[in-house]
């Protein structure tokens, strides 16, 4: 037995340390030697969990519960492996019964306020996430939840607050010696805005330069991801642009800010928010380049179907395979042009049957280049990805594809447009969980009737 516990707090020692492979090494040995030890089932199915393997993780948890029920740390943990898996009543049997064991439990409140939201049970999610922050006012997760909740009512003022409670904010490197921007005038000042969140976030919260230049900053310096970089050099409002992966040159700025955190110090609120179109532009002589390599046609329509697998949604939000964009086809004069990079990609070399679909050269190195095609073409039909955002920053019309489970917090709620993107963006949602059939036989109807301008 002495063995067994000298294994378990290894093991214990070895998480903390972020070794997942040799905790859970550790707590195979444990349960090998002491299989009626609940507690190191349960930490090997978080292991587990974390290794992507859920199916042995739903053992693990399964039997450290036959062993010990009354742990309520261990019902936590389940239940958040059963949401990740989509078993979602019961996760919420799983939190509840955490709950009942220890109602003073902020992350139980939490995790179930999130759970409420993915069942579309909002204003029970909001209960919860208020739940949480009533027991421990600085639980930065229940602030997280609570934020998108609010933004995605466009509850603005409310939201913004508690998303200024993250913490992964933007933090400039050692050696710039210049405080936080909290809003106060930058009149005559210089400001060096940092990268934060993915490629769309980047594009759609650079229209801030300019709301800032407009608050009188003097000098106004974003960092963006390197991928970025040529297509948001020449924006207005941004006097310099530089790369997240280079160091940071001597500068005298004023002050700093994180790039997501400008709405809340600039009190955008729903029915002021940053709208004017289009803020980014593509490369007059690229423009011309790629013209030369799209197909004529009546209708030139650029596709996105997959975004980035590691977003936390992508498994709804994207799409799995093109075949399922077949009902597209078919439409006499309309040519669709390939956006799609990275995941995905190779699927556009073999388009379904029917679907008229250009696969272009690998010749699109950034974001500059893929702005130069979408300047060439009529209408882009996107999921929920940067080059939605990017569409609807150059103000071309952009039918975005959202998911029923999740859709992003800009894209509000029940709504077919967008406060962002005024007279360029199109919202098509799924229905019920999963339906893109719908969305599609949705969107074949809207270009059968689509003018270009």
């Amino acid at each position: 037995m002495q063995a067994a516990e000298q294994l378990f707090f290894e093991g214990t020692r070895q998480i903390a340390a972020h070794n997942y492979a040799d905790a859970e090494d550790c707590f195979r040995r444990t349960v090998a030697i002491a299989p009626h030890l609940a507690e190191a089932h349960a930490n090997l199915g978080w292991l587990l969990d974390e290794a992507n393997a859920p199916e042995e993780a739903d053992a693990c948890y399964r039997r450290a519960l036959a062993l010990n029920a009354s742990n309520p740390q261990i019902h936590l943990n389940y239940g958040a492996l059963l949401a990740r898996m989509k078993r979602f009543r019961e996760a919420e049997a799983a939190y509840l019964t955490a709950l009942q064991l220890n109602p003073q439990s902020a992350a139980a409140w939490s995790n179930l306020g999130v759970l409420c939201a993915q069942m579309a049970r909002c204003a029970e999610a909001i209960t919860c996430c208020v739940n949480s922050l009533l027991i421990d006012p600085d639980y930065a997760k229940a602030h997280i939840n609570l934020a998108y909740l609010y933004l995605r009512q466009g509850r603005f003022e409310e939201g913004w607050a508690h998303l200024e409670r993250r913490t992964w904010k933007y933090t400039p490197p050692q050696g710039i010696d210049c405080p936080r921007w909290r809003g106060e005038s930058l009149q005559g000042k210089s400001i060096l805005v940092g990268h934060e969140g993915g490629l769309g976030d980047m594009i759609h919260f650079a229209r801030y330069a300019q709301v800032l230049r407009d608050q009188g900053a003097r000098r106004i310096t974003l960092v963006c991801p390197p991928a970025l970089l040529t297509l948001l050099a020449t924006m207005p409002g941004a006097d310099e642009v530089l790369s997240l992966d280079a160091a940071l040159p001597a500068g005298n700025w004023d002050c700093w800010a994180s790039l997501i955190s400008l709405p809340y110090h600039c009190k955008t609120r729903l029915h002021s928010v940053p709208a004017s179109l289009p803020y980014l532009r593509a490369n007059r002589h690229a423009a011309a380049r790629w013209n030369a390599l799209l197909p004529p046609a009546r209708l030139r329509v650029g596709l996105v179907w997959q975004g980035n697998p590691k977003f936390e949604n992508d498994d709804e939000r994207s799409i799995a395979s093109l075949d399922l964009l077949q009902p597209l086809g078919g439409i006499a004069g309309v040519s669709f042009i390939s956006l799609q990079k990275g995941r995905g990609e190779a699927q556009a070399k073999n388009p379904p049957q029917g679907l008229d679909l250009v696969c272009l050269p690998d010749e699109i190195d950034d974001f500059a280049d893929t702005a130069a095609i979408v300047a060439n073409l009529d209408l882009v039909i996107s999921v929920d990805t940067a080059v939605a955002h990017l569409a609807g920053a150059m103000g071309k019309p952009c039918w975005i594809l959202l998911p029923h489970h999740m859709p992003d917090w800009r894209w509000l709620a029940a709504r077919d447009d967008s406060p962002w993107y005024p007279g360029a963006v199109r919202l098509f949602r799924q229905p019920t969980r999963g339906d893109w059939a719908t969305v599609l036989t949705r969107v074949r109807a809207a270009l059968n009737d689509f003018t270009p301008a």
